[in-house]
């Protein structure tokens, strides 16, 4: 398991829920791409209303507009293992915009880590 705390890297990515890469959604391939490189973790965010770089608003209160609606992937681990990952990124990213922000880990730990959590298969560790 990866540990983390301390000063870390906060890759955020924004991108359009309707994105893709080979016919899946961008978002996934992105999630599932940090996941295979070993980063600490990686979350993915719908947003219920924004704008980019089209400068066309996509919001939830219009069905028209509502199917292409932000989406913000948040990976943070460090420095060196995120910069390593942004090759993938250039990659997969053609439109949307990437931001790095500098971090501070204060508590990083999965359910395993706790006494009595959940195991992958869901039972419970004594």
């Amino acid at each position: 398991m990866t540990r983390l705390t301390g000063g870390a890297l906060r890759v955020t990515v924004f991108i359009g829920e309707n994105d893709t890469w080979h016919h899946k959604p961008l978002y996934r391939e992105i999630v599932h791409r940090a996941h295979a490189a070993g980063l600490a973790g990686a979350s993915v965010f719908r947003g219920i209303e924004g704008f980019g770089a089209s400068s066309l608003i996509h919001t939830s209160r219009l069905l028209s507009l509502s199917e292409d609606l932000p989406v913000a992937i948040v990976i943070v681990d460090t420095e060196e293992r995120v910069r390593a990952f942004l090759p993938q990124l250039d990659e997969l990213v053609t439109e949307g915009l990437v931001i790095l922000d500098e971090c501070e880990v204060i508590r990083y730990a999965g359910r395993a880590d706790e006494p009595g959590a959940s195991d992958r298969k869901g039972k419970r560790s004594l």
